[in-house]
Parts: C-alpha cells; structure tokens; sequence
C-alpha cells in the first residue's frame, strides 16, 4: 500500500509540470514563439527574455528549474536574436522574413506584448520579468516605464547597449517593484549606475567571487560557479 501511495504522489508531482510552444502577436502583430513551462499549482509568472543572438532555448535547462521552485515560466524568441542551444528563434526568422527592424529596440515591443498577453490569457497574481544582457536592460527600463504592470525585475549582466546616454538609468529611477541585477565580475560598472537610480529599498544584487559569466547562462550547470548564482536567485524570489 505505501508503495502504491508513494507513486501516485510520484505521478501527481510529474503530472504537476507540462511544457508545450505557443504563438501570440507582438504590438505590431509580428508572432512572438515562446515556450510555455507550466507550473499547475502556481499562478506566478516568470517571463524569461534572452541575451544577444540568441534564442527561448538560453532558458531550456533554466526554466524546468524554475517550475521546481514553484513558478510559471514563459521563454521568449524576441525579434533580435538567432540560435542556442539547439533551438532557432522562430520570432527573428518571421521579423527577417516579413522585412520588420531587429535591433535590440525593436525587440522592446516583444516585452511589452508578452506582459500584456500573459495579463489576458492566465490572470496571474504575480508577474516576474527576468532578462539576459541586452534583454536584462530593456526588462529595468520597462518595469520603470510600466511601473504599476508587474511585481518584480531580475536583471543579467544589464548595461547602457543602446548608443543612448542614461537610457536605461532614466527609466529605472521610476521603477516602484523589488529588482535583483547580477551579471559576471567584471561587469559590475556596467550597471551600478543604474541600479544606483532604483529608488527603492527592496533592491538586490549579486557579484560572484569568481569570475562569472555574462547574461543568465551564469545559472547553467556547466559552469562550476553557478551555484552561487542560483542561491542568490532563490534568495530573491523568496521574499516576493
């Protein structure tokens, strides 16, 4: 009997988690792909958005974690980006196709249609927007224009990307909601401007000892120094 009860709770716990890929249209009506890594008990949301060139796949080993912990996840194509992982960027290749821009500020409409379209289509409690490099910057500059839409910021190795003085830093003086920002060692001047600017107090950062990595394949297994990584990341999450 103990055995039967020990696997329908092994079953009902791996019954707990599904993964499918879905499609939805961006502010200009560009479908966005995006892997959706469900989390039947949870109704907070993670948004993940990757680094430079590459794809939703920089989240493949991450995001199953993530439902671990408790958490919906959501791991984008943005329109600027290409392959990772195995795993092409849908969005980038329609964008190349349809002759749409794919700068990195192009991509920032993506962000703000997959806040909107997570709104409608699952009502979540909470809403978690988490970023990779270029991405990462475009996350702090939406949760500081957008100061009232979600309820947290996770940042990966931000920075001033964009050719333009204090871009990111003037939005993020506006930002109301806790923010976690890490990066690799030597990126830290990278971002301390702009996170010197959060005005809150529920603010949280993260340098390793070691040297690092850049963008949130800090949080890969590969790499030896990736606990760290993700004992900060939990740290965080727990006082949402």
């Amino acid at each position: 009997m103990k055995t039967i009860f020990s696997f329908v709770l092994s079953l009902s716990s791996i019954c707990m988690f599904a993964q499918k890929t879905i499609d939805f249209p961006s502010k200009d009506g560009l479908l966005i792909t995006a892997d959706y890594y469900e989390n039947t008990g949870s109704e907070t949301f993670i948004l993940l958005f990757h680094q430079a060139g590459w794809s939703r796949g920089e989240y493949k080993e991450i995001a199953p974690k993530l439902n671990t912990l408790g958490y919906n996840c959501l791991a984008i194509d943005q329109r600027s980006g290409g392959a990772v992982n195995s795993v092409t960027n849908q969005t980038n290749q329609r964008a190349v196709a349809e002759g749409k821009e794919t700068t990195y500020l192009d991509a920032f409409q993506d962000i703000e249609a997959t806040v909107a379209y997570v709104k409608k289509a699952y009502s979540p409690k909470k809403i978690i927007i988490w970023g990779s490099s270029y991405s990462s910057s475009l996350v702090l500059k939406y949760t500081g224009d957008h100061p009232d839409q979600i309820d947290a910021a996770m940042a990966f190795s931000p920075g001033e990307y964009f050719g333009k003085d204090d871009f990111i830093k003037n939005s993020a003086a506006h930002i109301k909601v806790p923010t976690f920002i890490t990066s690799a060692q030597n990126e830290q001047d990278n971002w301390a401007a702009i996170n010197q600017t959060i005005p809150t107090t529920t603010k949280v950062t993260y340098v390793p000892a070691t040297a690092g990595n850049h963008g949130s394949r800090a949080l890969w297994e590969k790499f030896k120094d990736n606990d760290g990584y993700w004992n900060a990341v939990k740290n965080f999450l727990k006082q949402l």
